[in-house]
């Protein structure tokens, strides 16, 4: 599915919860950082905050909007569709579309500008 975009509120969350990680689990949260800066964004490649082995987040309170939603794909106000690879996995772009939800940017954090990725956010400086 590759990388999705994620709000400038989801990155700084992700930040917080990996400074706080690093005070309780600083191997953890090493490995997550190298995670995050070996990262390419390639279609097959796993979010960086994904365990390798269990599969599972190792920031899961503090994940990005798609994430919290797991489900539909969740178009953002720059147009990028966001898609969780874990429940769109093997799908098809016919079967992802046939789900898409355009939620009201209004009442949602807004992505501002630029758009990030988990990895972008956990490699670059607030």
């Amino acid at each position: 599915m590759g990388p999705f975009p994620i709000t400038r509120e989801d990155a700084e969350r992700l930040r917080h919860a990996l400074t706080e990680l690093e005070c309780h689990d600083s191997g953890r949260a090493a490995r997550i950082r190298s995670r995050a800066e070996a990262w390419r964004g390639g279609d097959d490649e796993p979010c960086p905050v994904l365990d390798p082995d269990a599969g599972t987040c190792e920031l899961y309170a503090a994940r990005p909007l798609t994430c919290r939603t797991f489900g539909p794909p969740v178009r953002c106000a720059s147009g990028a569709l966001a898609v969780c690879e874990l429940c769109f996995d093997g799908a098809t772009e016919g079967q992802i579309n046939a789900c898409v939800v355009d939620l009201d940017p209004s009442v949602l954090e807004q992505a501002g500008e630029e758009e990030l990725t988990v990895a972008a956010a956990l490699h670059s400086p607030a």
